[in-house]
């Protein structure tokens, strides 16, 4: 019998819509660096970071393919645990501390979702795709090799809210190259009940937790992002003034844990 550590709570618990942690993860990323307008980067912040003044809008585009699984062969149901995501990390310090920050976050699969907002990251419904790479040598698959190009998008409500393509050059020497920064979230529920709009369940400042977090054939090159304009969404405030470094890479990591910052939940 499976454990309902999210709802619907049934009496097996098959339904549940993500098993219990450990939360173990795997995926194919393409990461791309960008600079944007300092002031819109400080106005995203809560209450609880400071903008990194010498990061200058420094912020990081998101791109993966992954694949998640519990303790019971989730993988082995990719229908419901295969999923693609898209998000930005713009950077920010925690009393002095050097973190990174996602505002906006958007993901093609409902199970992810509701593990995204355990873990604070503001999860929305997307449609996210990216180039992939098999074994099979055709010019449909690039290599990680110099000079090999891939690209992705995302969109969300029939728009296109994001594009990026990443170049290679060559291969990661050093893995510090790729930052270090540990993300910090803002876990938020609100409560329905009249007069207690203003008096969230759960509102606290929370830091990632990643557990044997494992990084290989990262190679690098140049990045390119564009942040379109779009009606009724925000993330295009975030437009790129420049963009910088792009990555592709694998990592694989597990979640068992969350660091609570601040806690302004009501009581």
């Amino acid at each position: 019998m499976k454990s309902n550590f999210f709802l619907p709570i049934t009496p097996r618990g098959l339904s549940t819509i993500a098993p219990p942690p450990p939360w173990h993860y795997s995926g194919d990323f393409l990461v791309i660096e960008f600079w944007s307008d300092p002031k819109v980067v400080a106005a995203l912040l809560p209450g609880e970071l400071q903008p990194d003044l010498k990061a200058e809008g420094h912020a990081q585009g998101y791109f993966i393919d992954w694949q998640f699984t519990g303790e019971n062969d989730e993988f082995l149901d990719p229908a419901r645990y295969q999923y693609r995501e898209f998000f930005i990390l713009v950077d920010a310090l925690y009393k002095g501390r050097p973190v990174s920050y996602c505002p906006y976050i958007f993901v093609d699969n409902d199970s992810a979702i509701a593990r995204g907002w355990a873990q604070g990251f503001p999860k929305r419904r997307g449609s996210i795709f990216q180039t992939r790479s098999f074994a099979a040598d055709s010019i449909a698959a690039p290599k990680l090799a110099r000079g090999s190009r891939f690209g992705a998008s995302a969109s969300a409500s029939g728009q296109r809210i994001a594009k990026g393509i990443v170049t290679l050059d060559s291969e990661v020497a050093n893995l510090a190259e790729l930052g270090s920064r540990s993300t910090v979230n803002m876990r938020h529920y609100p409560r329905l009940t009249a007069g207690d709009w203003e008096r969230p369940a759960v509102h606290e400042l929370v830091e990632s937790v990643m557990d044997n977090f494992t990084v290989v054939d990262a190679w690098g090159g140049q990045g390119e992002l564009t942040l379109p304009e779009c009606e009724n969404e925000d993330v295009s405030d975030l437009a790129p003034m420049r963009c910088g470094k792009g990555f592709r890479m694998s990592v694989s990591y597990s979640v068992t844990d969350l660091k609570t910052l601040v806690d302004h939940s009501s009581k």
